[in-house]
């Protein structure tokens, strides 16, 4: 599951205020990181380097992804000079201010969205307490979170955040590992779904354009003629 976009640093100290109901923050663009509600200097900052993407806050880790032209050894330090020096200078790392223009500047939930909820039927509640049990711990670990969206005609719907959104086993992952657990549990569960943003769905169909273009470059036989297997499918663009 994880990412090689992608890298976790856990600064051993609290990274999300406790005042924040959110299990995570997460922050796409450089505008992101000045914009109500949560605003964040550091994000502000880990955004300016050159080649990363976006930066999610887990409540103990930071993840931070970076486009695939760009190699860690050229940004990793620093990265972790920027979040060392915040963490020894004891800045905070998110603010939050009153958010007046009504723009919600981070990716976040109102709530943990695995929270209990006395609305939720004995099936939502037991898919939701597994995710929050079994999955979300896994997920974490990989310097990602998981969101819950709904339940309906059998489909459990979810999202992927932070490192486990960018990569290209994220499909994968839900449709094996998440799916086959919840459906072994509760029989009401008949499949899972991964909930995509206008802006990740345009971007998967520009890598299946890319893979496609790849493969008619190197003709049908491109797959089988690539070493070391899977070789042809992880080549970054």
């Amino acid at each position: 599951m994880a990412d090689t976009k992608a890298l976790k640093f856990k600064p051993n100290h609290q990274v999300l205020p406790k005042d924040i109901s959110s299990p995570f923050l997460e922050y796409l663009s450089p505008r992101s990181t000045l914009a109500p509600p949560h605003p964040s200097p550091l994000a502000a900052q880990l955004m300016n380097v050159d080649g990363i993407t976006s930066v999610f806050f887990g409540s103990d880790f930071i993840t931070v992804t970076k486009d695939s032209g760009t190699p860690w050894a050229h940004v990793k330090p620093e990265v972790f000079s920027l979040i060392t020096e915040t963490i020894n200078a004891g800045t905070p790392i998110v603010n939050t201010v009153e958010n007046k223009t009504g723009e919600n500047g981070q990716e976040g939930a109102e709530q943990d969205t695995l929270g209990y909820d006395e609305n939720d039927s004995e099936v939502v509640q037991m898919i939701k307490e597994l995710l929050d049990t079994r999955i979300r711990p896994a997920i974490q670990e990989d310097g990602g979170d998981i969101e819950y969206r709904g339940f309906h005609d059998g489909q459990v719907l979810l999202k992927l955040r932070g490192a486990c959104r960018t990569c290209d086993s994220s499909t994968v992952t839900l449709k094996n590992g998440i799916e086959s657990m919840l459906m072994h549990y509760i029989e009401e569960v008949k499949g899972v779904q991964q909930i995509m943003d206008q802006e990740e769905e345009m971007a998967m169909k520009e890598f299946a354009k890319f893979e496609e273009k790849l493969r008619q470059q190197k003709g049908p036989d491109a797959i089988a003629s690539t070493v070391g297997k899977g070789s042809l499918d992880t080549a970054e663009a």
